[in-house]
């Protein structure tokens, strides 16, 4: 049989599951993506994904990788596809499309220019050719767009293959079916079961737990109820290849029925969801397998012949509202509390959106996975119910981290339109410019008091510490709301968002690591390329609104010798030895960005011979008297507000010490030369007498670029040059 591509989604965070389980089909894994794996395999293993697949939402036939930067390459790409192999000229279709770039900026447009491609390729001479039926099609079209190629392919699912066709009404808050799979794997309830352990979800809502561990359990395919496929009014589908799949899915139910059931119920305390769970139960046919129950979590107890072991695996209320929050810490507190006395030996799983409440339970976490509830980030974790396990229980008040939920659909929605407004306008700017990182939004609502930054495929928030007039519980809801829309609507995934609280920084603070992840990349501004870290600093390691004050140097840098005080991670120093500097001398008392500082220049080719960068103290190094010869043609001096660090022999306050140090800077200036000073301390007030003794120009409205606009005031810029 013939080997075929295929692309299979998935809920993000299960890919890797995703792949191990595809081998079990026959198919060899050759490539993750965000929320899809890529395989080879054999028509055969394609239909058994689709009827085996506990995991997967799409199984998709891959034709055709198509060149798609105009409108019309992709309609070219799509109608030289042998369609004629896949659709009749009197059948139906419809296009899934998603994705989108410069020329094909909707999915509806795309889709059009699909459709056109495929109807184009099958008209006949007599003007007959197929149609579209969005509602039941022969067959549905796989158009993903990436940049510039466009991956078709047919899909062999139908609907989601996570509807099983058990579940045709639901809870308040369901998990989807191949999610609870991929929680009862990543639990290890397939081998607890094949040891004869029994299974109980406390809070099981509509049971859809409950369901997939007995499914699992008796070996029973998770599309062996469904009503049909994608693929079965295909052209290239293979009936009888189907229906012996389909017989061998029989087969093997039966023999799973055959053998040891563990025992499995689900307890909740609403009355109309357990009757909703007894309803899913009789649909999947497990009526006898899966016992269901109206009791409190307070009202548990085992009762009759349990396993010593087995898996307790739930997924509690969010708490969707903060204002909801403060009960959820009791209610982690009493099934701690359950599982402690009643399921000593057995293994818990607790999946939760706001996993701080996970110390709450009185057990230690041997282990916690990444995942995602819908758009929902959240977290599996795995405790032993034994004693080398027990810990203290935590009282949790507020939550360190806000986990993303919509509390005001409508006001969301607002935050949601001005991002995508922002991002169109200010990414097009960017690319054009060179510019890898920008603002795309910087509290524009007042509502959402938030500064947000891209930085080349990555998200940095930062908020704004809101003032003691506002409520802290508003404050938190907000913020919530915003960590919800952001991603989406920035179209970024939501793991590569890192969330931080601005506050006014003194002392050491500044200088300390915030974090641990070592997570460096590069970026790139205006042809130079600079070393960034979003989580483990306060700053990033590079200050966005000073760019066109270092791209002015850049311009007006070479044959000149440049001095960057108070050169943080070099930025500056880098723009100005990209410009053509001939020499370089960089200072900063701290030597993480001295270390810092020299590997941006070294990834941009500068000499260490001519573009040095040493740890001193700038008061201390501008006090001293000038070496001989220690002149420079362009300084830069942006100092900090304030500092006391330890390193330091005086306390730094710029409105006292400004004048001071610009003079001892000039002393260092030739007599053709500029001095840059800049600070964002907003109160500032340049020093009238320096207007006395230099030539001072201030350039503060030049050196604001387009994504600060609205934030005019983020720093003040003067030049100043020696009386001629």
């Amino acid at each position: 049989m013939a080997e075929l591509n295929f692309f299979v989604t998935c809920p993000k965070g299960i890919e890797y599951l995703l792949a191990d389980e595809l081998k079990e089909f026959g198919m060899e894994p050759f490539r993750n993506a965000p929320a899809g794996v890529w395989a080879s395999g054999t028509l055969e293993a394609g239909y058994r994904a689709c009827l085996w697949s506990r995991l997967a939402n799409r199984v998709i036939l891959h034709l055709a990788d198509v060149s798609a930067t105009t409108g019309d390459e992709l309609y070219q790409g799509v109608q030289d596809i042998n369609w004629q192999d896949h659709l009749a000229v009197s059948g139906t279709f419809k296009v899934s499309f998603s994705g989108q770039n410069e020329a094909i900026r909707n999915t509806q447009f795309g889709a059009q220019r699909v459709k056109d491609g495929i109807v184009d390729r099958l008209r006949t001479g007599d003007g007959r050719r197929p149609s579209v039926n969005p509602k039941d099609p022969d067959v549905t079209i796989s158009a993903r767009l990436h940049r510039g190629t466009l991956a078709v392919g047919i899909d062999l699912s139908g609907d989601s293959l996570h509807k099983r066709g058990y579940r045709t009404e639901q809870g308040a808050a369901p998990l989807k079916e191949n999610l609870a799979a991929a929680l009862l794997i990543r639990a290890g309830w397939p081998e607890l079961a094949a040891q004869g352990g029994d299974f109980i979800d406390p809070m099981c809502g509509s049971g859809t737990l409950l369901i997939e561990a007995a499914m699992m359990a008796l070996d029973l395919a998770p599309g062996r109820k469904r009503e049909g496929f994608g693929f079965q009014r295909w052209l290239g589908h293979q009936p009888d290849l189907w229906l012996a799949l389909r017989q061998e899915a029989e087969r093997r139910a039966h023999e799973g029925r055959q053998g040891q059931c563990p025992r499995i119920a689900g307890y909740d305390q609403d009355h109309n969801v357990i009757a909703t769970a007894a309803r899913n139960v009789q649909r999947a046919g497990l009526e006898g397998v899966v016992h269901v129950e109206c009791r409190e979590l307070d009202r548990f107890a085992l009762e009759g012949d349990w396993a010593v072991q087995g898996l307790v695996l739930t997924n509690p209320p969010y708490g969707e509202r903060l204002s909801d929050r403060k009960q959820l810490g009791t209610l982690y507190h009493r099934l701690g509390e359950v599982v402690r006395e009643n399921l000593t030996g057995w293994r818990l799983g607790v999946f939760t959106g706001v996993p701080e409440f996970g110390k709450s339970l009185g057990l230690r976490s041997y282990k916690q996975y990444r995942l995602f509830n819908g758009k929902l980030p959240a977290q599996l974790l795995l405790f032993n119910v034994d004693k080398d396990s027990e810990v203290a229980p935590k009282e949790i008040g507020e939550p360190s981290e806000v986990m993303p939920r919509i509390a005001n659909p409508e006001r969301a929605a607002m935050l949601a339109n001005r991002l995508k407004k922002n991002m169109k306008t200010l990414g097009q700017w960017a690319r054009k410019q060179g510019i890898g990182c920008y603002r795309v939004y910087d509290a524009d609502m007042p509502e959402y008091a938030l500064a947000i930054d891209i930085y080349e495929g990555r998200i940095h928030v930062q908020e704004y510490a809101a003032p003691k007039t506002v409520d802290a519980r508003s404050a938190r809801e907000r913020l919530a709301e915003a960590l919800a829309v952001i991603p989406d609507a920035l179209q970024m995934d939501r793991a590569v968002m890192v969330c931080k609280q601005r506050q006014r920084q003194t002392g050491t603070s500044q200088y300390e690591k915030q974090g641990t992840s070592g997570e460096f990349f590069n970026v790139h501004e205006h042809g130079c390329v600079l070393k960034v870290n979003l989580r483990d600093y306060l700053d990033t390691g590079l200050f966005l609104d000073h760019r066109p004050v270092r791209h002015w140097i850049q311009r007006h840098a070479r044959g000149k010798r440049f001095l960057n005080l108070f050169c943080y991670t070099g930025a500056a120093s880098v723009h100005a030895a990209v410009g053509g500097a001939t020499r370089s001398l960089s200072l900063d008392m701290s030597k993480t960005y001295v270390n810092w500082a020299r590997e941006n220049l070294a990834l941009n080719g500068a000499s260490p011979r001519y573009h040095q960068v040493e740890q001193a103290d700038c008061l201390a190094w501008l006090e001293a008297r000038p070496k001989a010869g220690e002149v420079f043609d362009l300084i830069f001096m942006d100092p900090p507000t304030f500092s006391n660090s330890a390193r330091m022999e005086g306390v730094l306050d710029v409105q006292r010490d400004h004048g001071r140090m610009i003079e001892q800077a000039m002393a260092r200036l030739s007599s053709e030369g500029l001095l840059i000073f800049s600070n964002n301390f907003r109160r500032f007030k340049l020093d009238e007498s320096l207007a006395e003794m230099f030539q001072v120009e201030e350039v503060s409205p030049s050196t604001i670029d387009r994504d600060f606009q609205r934030n005019p005031k983020i720093h003040r810029c003067w030049h100043i040059r020696h009386r001629g």
